[in-house]
């Protein structure tokens, strides 16, 4: 049997600090943007996963009833299943908040295994563009052009029943 995983409130700037500490390859979110953040601990009590939910960035996913898990962030010791939870817990927080779709994106290198098992589908496939890089922050600068951006992503649908 494997070992047990139990969620607990956390703030999206906690969710982020451990973004920035532990992510393989994105930074924290923007200004702590996001609807909520989810955590997951271990049975000896150690925070071993985060995931921060929000708007959409896509303005073609704006519609108010559609949420972006926009950061999943679990540590290498997590238990088996780790992904999976915080992401069916998103989907389920999401439902009772009267939510009718779910989105992300995953790497084209990644498998998107814990997707999958939580009953997520492949709908499309986003190209790398400088669109992003080119939006202007708030504060009038560029963004900063990561690696990320010029990555192939996988785009996931999960629609709530």
């Amino acid at each position: 049997m494997g070992k047990k995983i139990f969620s607990k409130p956390i703030t999206i700037k906690m969710a982020n600090d451990f973004i920035k500490k532990h992510h393989r390859h994105h930074r924290p979110t923007s200004n702590n943007s996001g609807k909520f953040a989810v955590s997951a601990y271990d049975e000896l009590n150690n925070l071993v996963g985060v995931v921060i939910a929000g708007n959409p960035v896509s303005a073609n996913f704006m519609d108010g009833t559609t949420l972006e898990i926009t950061r999943l962030c679990v540590i290498d010791v997590a238990p088996k299943g780790t992904p999976s939870f915080l992401i069916s817990k998103c989907s389920r927080i999401w439902r009772i908040m009267g939510g009718t779709k779910l989105i992300t994106y995953t790497l084209d290198k990644e498998s998107g295994a814990s997707l999958r098992w939580a009953g997520w589908k492949i709908d499309g496939i986003v190209e790398p563009h400088n669109n992003w890089y080119y939006k202007s922050k708030s504060d009038g600068k560029k963004r900063d052009k990561l690696k990320i951006y010029s990555l192939k992503k996988i785009r996931w649908v999960y629609k709530l029943k």
